[in-house]
């Protein structure tokens, strides 16, 4: 209908009056379908020279994206997707996600104001030359960087456990945005090492991945140390929890800031599989809320003042 609306327009002498009586006739002739509405046809139009301008729709479209996932999307998410889209990529990318993640029109629309498709695969790793090449691609499209936790209201008294507490109480929206496949295996899980006992600040297992991943939060900007202590944790946990059917466990330092190339050489000194990712607190928050919350600056001269 698209590309018949399309063609149709170009020998129209009379505007988008054609449009409407086109509308008119469609409704009178099938009154028990919906969708034939005037301003709806006017979507439909947009919708094909959405796609039509940058690729044909067909063999070229087919071979980005499986048909029966593109038709199968609900009309309501198409038109969220090509209204907030600039690129057929980056629509074809919610497209997939919207099937595979069975996201409603709300969850899609978040989605598409937090920039996932510009975050996906961001992260710093060093999983080219310590995992095997499937697991690798896959725990790359994983991780983003950075991760959006806007969802979080903090106060003055703002601290590293603070950050860790409030990302629990908001579990469901924290494994939203970390993505599919993540299950909580514990915070704070117990791990003996020796005579000593170490905890690591959240412990998921991937589905897809088949494998353990280890997260450390950090509030402040990221320093070679923290790898040290992150790779104990994947180690302790290969020893501790993994089963032989398991891959190898991942680390992932979620950190306020970081300097891209230290992170990258400090990942070229370890052998444990590691991503590094910052975090965003305030993009989306209201102003009243923005307000209340430290900045890093503040952050960093609290925790100065408190060592």
């Amino acid at each position: 209908m698209g590309a018949e609306i399309c063609e149709k327009q170009k020998t129209a002498s009379w505007g988008d009056g054609w449009l409407k009586e086109l509308s008119r006739e469609l409704m009178s002739e099938f009154p028990d379908m919906k969708g034939f509405s005037y301003r709806n046809l006017k979507y439909i139009r947009q919708w094909y020279q959405f796609y039509n301008e940058q690729i044909t729709i067909g063999q070229q479209l087919v071979a980005q994206i499986e048909e029966d996932v593109f038709f199968s999307v609900p009309w309501g998410h198409h038109l969220y997707i090509i209204s907030q889209c600039k690129d057929v990529d980056k629509a074809i990318f919610y497209l997939n996600q919207t099937v595979e993640q069975g996201w409603s029109r709300a969850v899609l629309l978040n989605f598409l104001d937090t920039d996932l498709y510009e975050r996906q695969g961001k992260a710093v790793t060093n999983f080219d030359r310590l995992l095997p090449e499937e697991q690798s691609d896959l725990a790359k499209q994983t991780l983003k960087d950075p991760y959006n936790f806007d969802f979080l209201t903090l106060d003055s008294a703002y601290r590293e456990r603070e950050l860790e507490n409030a990302l629990m109480q908001n579990v469901t929206r924290f494994l939203l945005e970390l993505g599919t496949g993540f299950a909580l295996f514990g915070r704070q899980v117990p791990l003996m090492v020796g005579d000593e006992t170490v905890y690591p600040d959240l412990l998921f297992y991937h589905l897809e991945l088949k494998c353990y991943v280890v997260i450390e939060l950090k509030v402040d900007k990221f320093k070679g140390e923290h790898l040290g202590q992150l790779g104990l944790y994947v180690s302790a946990v290969n020893h501790l929890k993994k089963k032989p059917t398991d891959n190898p466990t991942i680390g992932l330092l979620i950190c306020k800031t970081k300097n891209n190339v230290m992170a990258q050489y400090a990942l070229e000194s370890t052998n444990q599989p590691i991503g590094i990712s910052e975090y965003q607190l305030s993009q989306l928050m209201p102003e009243d809320i923005k307000s209340q919350l430290p900045t890093i600056e503040d952050i960093e001269s609290t925790l100065t003042a408190d060592e």
